[in-house]
């Protein structure tokens, strides 16, 4: 009963906990609690100065972070190719102009420099650069995603931009389970807008730390009903995710789902089992109750208590498993997923849910067999005979 509930817990835990890994690390990593971004039809955010300065006098902003972006071609090794036949070492990718300290204070960007060094507001000339688009970081080589061979930290890279090229040299490698930031090339913001001509302050993103995620949803209502409701986007972090997450989590519940349909079905199979046997050996017994005046009824609830004592056992040690042992070890030790620190996501009104299913099939489980037995003649009950 103890593993039966695990395995309804713990499997669909698993499953979505891979998800929530992924949500986590999109708010934590990217968009912070509230993500601003330009309009379809704009090239930059409008008024971003103004929506920065506003965001600074909220008492529930923590920090704020505005990025500058522009796609465009990254080349390595271009000193060593020099022959014609050689291929390219290049990729085409975003490049994201930050102030170094008012990201770190959104997302903890820092803290995911793997190699290297992370920039501060000085470092003219250099960049960090996203572990997806270093070939020595990847874990699968893929045809369609392009990555730079044999860069090492100092080395420099070519950045393309329009008739322009501008060398830097590499100060980082950042990585993370977010393709936001492992796919991506980070420089100072100053820089990037001077080489852009963007004089205006105009940024992409403004990602947004609060005090309380839970007050995103009254921001981002004050920022579309206010002065500066034509200037951009304004989402939560849940409407920056858009739908993909919520539908694998839906996919993964109706996966585990099946998966723990089984495990119920192996579990009342075993307690029909345990139930019969015991109904069975003791069928002379039954059979002397029943004759001394003891209801067919009482005798088949004491087996009924008896499955649900097991279920009740069952239930309290993989709670206590679960919850003070394998919770706290996988959130202190995620598990390594390729595009998820999985942890394992369970909440109160999952685990009652699976509890009162295990209950009520244990509950079945344990009525049919004592019902089988008590439905035997008495008199042969008692004799032992079959009828």
């Amino acid at each position: 009963m103890t593993l039966t509930f695990l395995n309804l817990t713990f499997v669909s835990g698993v499953l979505l906990g891979l998800v929530e890994g992924s949500a986590d690390a999109f708010q934590r990593q990217y968009s912070g609690d509230v993500l601003i971004k330009n309009l379809e039809s704009k090239s930059f955010i409008r008024n971003n100065e103004k929506i920065t300065k506003w965001l600074k006098t909220q008492p529930e902003v923590v920090a704020v972070s505005s990025r500058f972006l522009s796609s465009n071609l990254v080349e390595a090794n271009y000193r060593t190719n020099t022959s014609p036949y050689d291929k390219d070492d290049s990729v085409f990718t975003q490049i994201a102009g930050i102030n170094p300290s008012g990201e770190d204070a959104v997302t903890k960007l820092e803290s995911r420099v793997i190699d290297g060094r992370y920039l501060n507001k000085s470092d003219i000339g250099y960049v960090m650069i996203g572990s997806e688009l270093l070939a020595e970081y990847r874990r699968v080589n893929d045809a369609g995603l392009g990555a730079l061979e044999n860069v090492q930290i100092g080395d420099k890279i070519r950045i393309k931009f329009g008739a322009s090229s501008f060398e830097f040299e590499l100060a980082g490698v950042l990585k993370s389970k977010n393709q936001n930031v492992s796919q991506r090339i980070f420089m100072v913001d100053t820089q990037l807008r001077q080489i852009l001509n963007r004089s205006d302050y105009g940024a992409n993103e403004i990602a947004i730390r609060l005090s309380n995620e839970n007050k995103a949803t009254a921001l981002v209502a004050s920022l579309k009903s206010g002065p500066f409701k034509d200037s951009a986007q304004f989402q939560t972090f849940l409407e920056a995710q858009g739908t993909f997450f919520e539908d694998i989590k839906s996919t993964f519940s109706i996966l585990s789902s099946v998966i723990g349909f089984i495990g119920l079905m192996v579990a009342a199979i075993t307690v029909f089992i345990v139930i019969f046997i015991n109904a069975v050996a003791r069928r002379r017994f039954i059979g002397i109750l029943k004759g001394i005046g003891i209801k067919r009824t009482s005798i088949e609830i004491a087996y009924i208590i008896q499955a649900m004592f097991y279920a009740g056992i069952g239930i309290l040690l993989g709670l206590s498993l679960l919850m003070y042992l394998i919770v706290p070890f996988i959130a202190a030790n995620p598990i390594d997923f390729p595009f998820s620190d999985g942890i394992v996501y369970v909440t109160a009104s999952g685990l009652i849910s699976k509890t009162l299913i295990l209950f009520a099939a244990t509950l079945i489980a344990g009525y049919l067999p004592a019902k089988l037995i008590t439905r035997q003649n008495t008199l042969d009950a008692i004799l032992n005979r079959q009828s």
